[in-house]
């Protein structure tokens, strides 16, 4: 029986390794991604694997812990999210190194209200493990869009809307081009900022995307989009890209130009962007839980995916701190709405 060790570095050479050879790895479990985060104030990232004698992971995630408010109100505003979920060997070898991995985290850390893990592939497998290691599972819908088939077989996955909004947007001479200049990652986020302001939740920080642009896009590992009509932007999109999946990470359009659809006009042109280039998975990153965010939901299921269904698990460390700091946000999104 291996003997695992914890450890919150990895050699490069190994961590890359590892995510070549298992076929779950994501963007998020990357370095790249790692170093992404550890640029945005407010956002503590690392990685934690579990290792066998010989250094080898067999397991590992990568928290990212974000604090909405320092100071005094610290421990109140924190929380971990491993935006990729875990990443483990299949068999009980890698089971084993799950079990260790989620002990040796709890054990260590004592600021987040809780921990998120964001599946992106189906995590039965080690549900056990995972309910032994105190993390409760929730469903958390999304969906995939196999790319590999091409763009005639993706416009008939399209349901009627979403046809004549592609369609309208075509009319209406709206066009897409990839951002290639720093400064317009500024126009991506003002469109971004718009929509959350509007939905009262917190957008993080500009820094996050200047530090995606900086450190992915030269490495094909994202791709920034805007819609413009008449020569002004109006949308963009964000995608990551990784080991033949793009998964849609940021969107938003200008309140103005909604009836042009510009939302729906992206979606499709990264589609047929992403069958051209050779990408297998479409992953909507997220639809969220099945008795909410229907409206995020009805706008993804127009483009005719897989719906499935991968949840989230979640680990709290502080229940009861978690309790009041839930009550205080719903108060403030209640306010705010007034």
């Amino acid at each position: 029986m291996a003997s695992w060790s914890v450890v919150r570095e990895l050699p490069l050479a190994r961590w890359q390794d590892f995510l070549e050879r298992e076929e779950h790895a994501n963007i998020y479990h990357t370095p790249e991604m790692v170093q992404v985060f550890a640029r945005v104030p407010g956002h503590t990232a690392h990685v934690w694997a579990a290792v066998d004698a010989t250094g080898t992971p067999a397991a590992l995630f990568t928290p990212v812990l974000i604090t909405l408010r320092g100071g005094l109100l610290r421990g109140w505003t924190t929380r971990a999210v491993a935006y990729g979920g875990f990443l483990a060997e299949e068999g009980q070898r890698g089971m084993d190194a799950l079990a260790a991995l989620l002990h040796a985290y709890r054990e260590q850390v004592r600021v987040p209200l809780f921990t998120e893990l964001r599946h992106m592939h189906d995590p039965s497998p080690w549900q056990d493990v995972l309910r032994a290691s105190g993390y409760r599972w929730e469903p958390h819908l999304n969906f995939l869009l196999p790319l590999h088939e091409g763009e005639d077989a993706l416009w008939r996955r399209l349901n009627r809307t979403a046809r004549k909004n592609v369609r309208k947007a075509e009319r209406e001479g709206v066009t897409v081009r990839a951002v290639e200049r720093r400064e317009d990652v500024a126009v991506c986020y003002d469109f971004l900022s718009q929509v959350y302001t509007r939905a009262r939740i917190p957008l993080a920080p500009r820094e996050l995307f200047f530090a995606a642009f900086d450190i992915l896009v030269p490495r094909k590992m994202a791709y920034f989009w805007l819609a413009y009509h008449e020569g002004h932007p109006i949308a963009t999109r964000i995608t990551l890209a990784y080991k033949g999946t793009l998964v849609d990470w940021y969107g938003g359009a200008a309140s103005a130009a909604r009836n042009l659809r510009p939302d729906d006009y992206l979606v499709w042109h990264v589609l047929r962007w992403g069958a051209a280039q050779g990408y297998h998975t479409f992953d909507f990153g997220g639809a969220g839980h099945p008795d909410t965010h229907h409206g995020i939901r009805r706008f993804k299921a127009k483009f005719g995916g897989e719906q499935v269904n991968y949840g989230r698990s979640t680990y709290v460390h502080h229940p009861w701190r978690l309790r009041l700091s839930q009550w205080a946000y719903e108060k403030w999104r209640r306010m705010g709405s007034k």
